[in-house]
């Protein structure tokens, strides 16, 4: 049976090799004024190093570049492209049309992921933008189970899905911290991701606390809860998804190593052993929940949320 692609988001260039031994298949890497809610900052010359160091393991490392983009920053497109194309980056992630109109510019033979973070919530859309030169679909992580193993099961592209971490609830391209801290009279300057991990919103009604963090591209809210589904895979694997995604955002490289060798250890059972990844799934969420923060539950996201038409 086909193991599915494990992908990480690593925090540095220094997190790389520890979580290709961990048992990474890919990372995705990029720069906060081309990718959204990236785990760390990569400069050029970083993911430059990053792609050196991952294909020198037979691994594969794809770039962000799913922001929205302003005219002010289309001109920077191509130029970004060709770069990455120079340095053989497996694919590059967009979610923007206008990175597909510059790819195939600047690096027609680019491999293209298509990931709007949202709106992929079916087959035909994600076939829709195979046709425009989309090579994989990264699902919305609002839709459950029954739909990601429909939509593989008619997808004519890859198909890719979150399988632990957090997931952003709201962005919005203002900057809504710096607003209310200047409406406040308060002189503050809000720091981005890097800096700044213990900012949340606060909601007494529902007990949550909501991670709050403000970059260049505005304003993004997270969830209260990790999502992890460690204990089920299964029905994924049978149905050939093709990438499971660990989303490192707010994750340091200690944590991510370590669930990182969870899920590795996870996909080769259930992709080689269904009845032993059931004798082990159970320890294997119990393990999970050992490594989880505090203040960071885990659940199962949407996976198994009812569909309300």
């Amino acid at each position: 049976m086909k193991k599915p692609e494990l992908l990480v988001t690593p925090t540095t260039v220094n997190d790389i090799l520890p979580l290709i031994d961990a048992g990474a298949d890919a990372i995705m890497v990029g720069e906060q004024k081309f990718g959204l809610r990236l785990a760390g900052e990569f400069s050029r010359e970083d993911i430059k190093k990053a792609a050196e160091l991952v294909h020198a393991n037979g691994k594969k490392v794809y770039v962000a570049m799913n922001a929205i983009f302003h005219n002010d920053k289309l001109d920077l497109l191509e130029d970004y492209i060709s770069y990455l194309n120079e340095i053989n980056v497996d694919a590059i992630v967009f979610g923007d049309p206008a990175v597909l109109l510059a790819a195939k510019q600047a690096a027609p033979d680019m491999k293209l992921h298509w990931n709007t973070e949202t709106t992929a919530t079916n087959w035909y859309t994600c076939n829709y933008w195979g046709r425009k030169g989309a090579k994989r679909a990264f699902l919305a992580r609002e839709i459950n189970m029954d739909a990601i193993v429909e939509t593989k099961e008619n997808a004519e592209v890859e198909i890719e899905v979150q399988v632990h971490g957090m997931s952003c609830m709201f962005q919005s391209k203002r900057s809504l911290l710096g607003n209310y801290f200047e409406y406040q009279g308060k002189a503050m300057e809000v720091e981005n991701r890097k800096q700044e991990k213990n900012m949340f919103l606060h909601d007494k009604e529902r007990g949550n606390k909501y991670p709050i963090f403000e970059d260049e591209n505005g304003t993004h809210i997270m969830s209260p809860n990790d999502m992890c589904i460690i204990d089920e895979l299964q029905e994924m694997v049978d149905a050939g998804v093709d990438s499971f995604k660990i989303d490192g955002i707010l994750k340091d490289t200690d944590y991510l190593v370590e669930i990182t060798k969870l899920y590795r250890k996870a996909i080769d059972l259930a992709a080689g052993d269904q009845d032993q990844y059931d004798e082990e799934k159970g320890e294997l969420l119990a393990r999970a929940e050992e490594l989880q923060p505090d203040n960071r539950p885990l659940d199962t996201g949407f996976y198994f949320k009812e569909t309300v038409y």
